[in-house]
């Protein structure tokens, strides 16, 4: 068979930040002069987010892993000067540990006063921090049959991106409380599979019509074909502490797809599974993070959540060569070794039983490896 092609899986990498006062260690509302600054230095890469304490950066499409890993590392370097120079901090955690949402400034935006409007106490709680990442794709038809088999997957990757577990100064016993958070809002979660693209695309046209939505950017699964670009765009994981773990999630999502793109040039295609199964591993993944098990469904038994996870690697090890990631999907291992963010937070918690010490570890973090 003649030699696939990967070049047209790109990547774009979204990260939200948390703002920081370093005297409470609370969330601060900084007004987005980090934005106003930002945007002088670059430009469209750094945005406002609902609540005026989130920063949100996203890179230029990236050709490959290493060009992520270099914009990434730059934006964050460049938020974190920017910072400094205001006297704040910033961090990367799915959920600050303390704060209260309550005392939160939302940003003034159109866009925002409307989703408030309508979501009312479940947008105005929503004080979470994710990290989106798009795969392109050389057509729709392509991105939807890829993301149906991709959602099988998506609780392994998250799992190994679970870094929220406090939330609102309590001890959760989730290693990803975001998600919790996250789930009051409408169209969340795993979808559904799509038979084709115009199935999707009239499933958009019907919600538009009937005013649930007035645009596709409203629907908040933890995987899409996004509405604009030609991506997949996986959102389901907690903004990892480190530059690092960021680049090892992007990796195995783009070597996902590249895998499920050659298995279908060779007619061959990935079980779909429903929704319903696929929610009882995220539900694991969200409560134990790599500490568990999860159903293994071709099997039908639990298995270690880090047997499935080596088990994934070897699944994507043919196509990591052609894509240069090697290197960025090794990292796994460690994550699998040492813990995600999640455990290790909760590590730093344990030792000092101060709340103050762990905002403390996911501020310093924020730069480590740069």
């Amino acid at each position: 068979m003649a030699n696939l092609s990967y070049k047209h899986f790109t990547l774009g990498v979204e990260e939200e930040y948390m703002v920081i006062d370093p005297q409470t260690r609370e969330l601060k509302s900084h007004d987005q002069k980090i934005v106003q600054e930002g945007q002088k230095v670059i430009k469209d890469k750094v945005k406002a987010e609902m609540h005026q304490a989130v920063v949100e950066v996203g890179t230029d499409i990236c050709q490959d892993i290493d060009e992520a890993f270099i914009d990434v590392g730059t934006l964050r370097k460049t938020i974190s000067g920017i910072a400094d120079e205001l006297g704040l901090w910033v961090g990367a955690a799915g959920t600050h540990p303390f704060s209260h949402w309550e005392s939160q400034l939302i940003t003034e935006h159109v866009r925002y006063n409307e989703i408030v409007n309508e979501l009312q106490e479940a947008a105005r709680s929503n004080l979470i921090f994710g990290l989106h990442v798009h795969v392109g794709m050389e057509n729709r038809e392509m991105a939807i049959h890829i993301a149906n088999s991709a959602r099988y997957f998506l609780p392994h990757i998250y799992a190994l991106s679970t870094n929220s577990p406090f939330w609102e100064g309590r001890t959760t016993g989730y290693k990803s409380f975001r998600t919790k958070v996250f789930d009051k809002f409408p169209r969340t979660g795993i979808p559904d599979f799509f038979d084709s693209i115009e199935a999707y695309d009239n499933y958009i046209k019907l919600l538009v019509k009937t005013n649930c939505i007035d645009n596709a950017k409203k629907i908040w699964w933890d995987l899409r074909v996004h509405p604009f670009f030609n991506t997949v765009e996986f959102r389901i994981c907690d903004v990892p502490l480190t530059v690092q773990e960021t680049i090892t999630i992007a990796a195995l999502f783009q070597a996902i797809c590249a895998k499920l793109y050659k298995l279908r040039s060779q007619n061959l295609n990935f079980m779909m599974y429903s929704r319903a199964l696929l929610n009882e591993n995220k539900w694991r993944a969200s409560r134990y993070g790599i500490d568990g098990s999860m159903i293994d469904f071709g099997k039908e038994t639990e298995v270690n959540t880090r047997v499935l996870i080596y088990e994934l690697l070897d699944f994507i090890d043919d196509v990591v060569p052609d894509l240069g990631s090697r290197h960025a999907i090794n990292h796994a291992h460690k994550i699998l070794e040492e813990g995600t963010g999640a455990d290790r937070q909760i590590k730093v918690y344990e030792k000092s039983k101060s709340l103050v010490d762990v905002v403390d570890y996911i501020h310093t973090e924020f730069l480590n490896g740069l």
